[in-house]
C-alpha cells in the first residue's frame, strides 16, 4: 500500500501533541476501504487512528518554522486580550485545538504577558504548562535539542 507516512514517522495530533507512527494499514468502515495511521502519542502512549487524508494530524515543524516560532514569542509588543480569564480561556483553548505551532506559541506568549502585570488562574496556569509541553516535544525533536534546553531558551526569552 502506497502512503504518504512511513512507520516511525512523527506527526503532530492538535490539542494531544507528537506521537510516531506505529501502523498504517487499511480498514473498511461503513463499507468503504479506508487507509488509516495509527499514532502513538509521546506524553501518555496513548494511540490514535487517523484516515492517512486527515487534515487533523501535521507533520512537524521546520527548522526556520522553529525560528519564526521563537521570533512571535520574542515579540512582546503585543496587548494581550484583557477579557474575563474565562472568556480568555475558551479562545486560548480553541488556539490550542487548532493544531498549530505558531497559535500556540501566541498562547503561551499572552499568558506569560499577562503573568507579569497579574497573577493567573489555575486554569490559566495549566493552559501555559500545556502550550509549554506542546511546543518543547515538537521543537526538541526538529531541532535535534533536549526538552530541557529548548524549555530553558523559552523562558530565556520571559525573563531577560
Amino acid at each position: 500500500m502506497k502512503t504518504k507516512y512511513q512507520i516511525s514517522d512523527y506527526l503532530v495530533c492538535p490539542g494531544h501533541g507528537v506521537g510516531q507512527v506505529v501502523d498504517i494499514s487499511s480498514r473498511e468502515i461503513a463499507g468503504t476501504t479506508l487507509n488509516t495511521v495509527t499514532v502513538q502519542l509521546l506524553n501518555n502512549g496513548m494511540k490514535m487512528i487517523y484516515p492517512e487524508n486527515s487534515s487533523e494530524i501535521r507533520a512537524l515543524v521546520t527548522t526556520s518554522e522553529v525560528e519564526d516560532l521563537f521570533s512571535l514569542l520574542s515579540d512582546h509588543e503585543v496587548n494581550p486580550s484583557r477579557e474575563t480569564w474565562n472568556r480568555r480561556y475558551r479562545d486560548y483553548m480553541a488556539k490550542v485545538n487548532s493544531g498549530s505551532i505558531l497559535e500556540i506559541a501566541d498562547v503561551l506568549r499572552s499568558l506569560l504577558i499577562i503573568q507579569f502585570s497579574k497573577k493567573l488562574s489555575f486554569s490559566e496556569k495549566k493552559m501555559v504548562d500545556l502550550c509549554k509541553d506542546l511546543m518543547i516535544k515538537e521543537i526538541a525533536i526538529t531541532t535535534g535539542s533536549t526538552e530541557k534546553e529548548v524549555d530553558q531558551r523559552i523562558e530565556a526569552i520571559f525573563t531577560n
